[in-house]
């Protein structure tokens, strides 16, 4: 079922995840229409908060995009990264490393807002699996990118939070236009 992504201004954006304890039917579903609605919206990522769920539960997913190539490692060991795809992740938890890289960043939350965000380069992750499975790797370009974008939101930091002073003055009035069609406040 395709969910209902919240815009910029909804509560559950800056509520910081509660642990998944338990993968139960329902948070299998939750994870079903959540990928199903990423894949709608032509996301590579997508945080349970952007459901107005707020849990540690994230899904990321860069088959096919060929513009930023990303790597992989799992054990130490260069993977494809579309072999792997999607990631559901489960109360992940990161490592940053490398040297900071600037990139554009958009958001499913902030329809047709785009930045320019700098990241470390490397994140390395664990977390959890939908089968209770642990996931560990590393990985570099835009899928070390997406992971930290969804960890953010998982902590209530918003892409805006990281750009530039001047990056998001020019984008104040697209940020109110936002808030004025949720009837939300920002943080």
């Amino acid at each position: 079922m395709i969910m209902e992504i919240v815009s910029y201004g909804h509560p559950s954006l800056r509520a910081v995840g509660r642990r998944v304890e338990k993968v139960d039917p329902s948070i299998r579903r939750l994870v079903g229409d959540m990928l199903e609605t990423m894949v709608d919206a032509d996301g590579v990522g997508l945080a349970a908060q952007q459901v107005g769920m707020p849990l540690q539960l994230c899904v990321v997913d860069i088959t096919g995009v060929k513009d930023r190539p990303s790597n992989l490692w799992i054990g130490g060991v260069p993977v494809d990264p579309e072999s792997r795809m999607p990631l559901i992740l489960i109360n992940p938890e990161i490592e940053l490393s490398g040297k900071q890289e600037s990139g554009t960043e958009g958001c499913l939350s902030f329809p047709g807002l785009l930045g320019e965000i700098t990241r470390p380069e490397r994140v390395r992750m664990r977390a959890s699996g939908l089968d209770g499975e642990s996931i560990e790797l590393e990985a570099t370009g835009l899928l070390s990118r997406a992971i930290q974008h969804e960890y953010d939101h998982l902590q209530g930091v918003l892409f805006i939070d990281r750009m530039e002073d001047s990056d998001r003055r020019e984008i104040t009035e697209d940020l109110e236009d936002l808030l004025d069609a949720t009837g939300g406040l920002a943080r």
